[in-house]
């Protein structure tokens, strides 16, 4: 449903020349890509409701992740493969000019992630007397995300910047999402959507030819298209397929009820 239909729709606006392209900038996808998937993923973190034992009596009980070495992995993953994303959105390598272009894209990308990386890091210390890695991780895709919007036109300090805001957005909307019951397993409303949101609208500030009215008007009119149209179809399955797993299955875990397989067997022991 999102690949295939919303994406496609509200992408055509921009990509395909539709009536957002002469008004609305988004160089490889704050909004287009990484919002759309933070507003579809609010509304099926609605939908769906919190996982047991989430919030009980008024206070967020932490349900760690199986493997901060994974986790970091595939953070690293990432951060990779963002250099062919930002970097492949110029669509062309064939001159001099464009292989400059794409030479600046990688710099700015990879000092915008090493800013939310940093900003993370410091601001979760301030906060809670610890490092806390799951929140750096996603300060680094913050990073990322925010400056997908446009990583050719700033400077490098600029980025680092950029990248840095979407690091402190990340680690300080994630307790703000646990104050509203919203249960976002990995972090993807703050680090896709309120990123891509802050990306998006800081264009302006590296690139003279975008008007913040415009950046702005995309935000607001993708975004209630997405979530609107998500949010009927997260509802179309909830009334018919369904979209939870029983509380028994979920105290077992899916990988026992759904494969009839352990994950992780010698937790199990335990």
């Amino acid at each position: 449903m999102l690949t295939g239909i919303i994406y496609p729709i509200q992408a055509s606006w921009v990509w395909g020349a539709g009536w957002l392209d002469a008004r609305f900038d988004d160089f490889a996808g704050s909004t287009l890509v990484h919002s759309t998937g933070g507003w579809a993923a609010l509304a099926g973190a609605i939908v769906l409701g919190a996982r047991n034992g989430k919030y009980v009596g008024g206070k967020v009980a932490p349900i760690p992740g199986s493997s901060l070495p994974l986790a970091t992995l595939g953070t690293f993953i990432l951060w990779l493969g963002w250099f062919g994303f930002n970097g492949g959105s110029q669509l062309a390598l064939g001159t001099i000019s464009d292989a400059t272009d794409v030479s600046k894209i990688f710099v700015n990308t990879n000092m915008a992630a090493c800013g939310g990386v940093v900003a993370s890091l410091l601001l979760t210390q301030a906060l809670y007397k610890k490092v806390d890695l799951t929140i750096v991780l996603n300060g680094a895709i913050g990073g990322l995300v925010s400056i997908t919007a446009e990583p050719l036109q700033p400077a490098v300090w600029t980025a680092i910047l950029i990248g840095a805001v979407g690091g402190v957005i990340v680690t300080l909307a994630v307790p703000v999402l646990d104050k509203l019951k919203i249960d976002d397993v990995v972090g993807a409303i703050p680090a896709h959507l309120f990123c891509g949101i802050w990306g998006t609208l800081i264009v302006p500030l590296s690139n003279k030819g975008v008007t913040f009215f415009g950046q702005l008007t995309g935000v607001v009119v993708i975004g209630v298209f997405v979530f609107a149209v998500s949010l009927l179809f997260w509802l179309a399955l909830k009334y018919t397929l369904g979209v939870r797993a029983s509380d028994e299955d979920e105290r077992l875990g899916l990988d026992k009820a759904e494969l009839g397989l352990e994950a992780y067997p010698e937790f199990a022991k335990g």
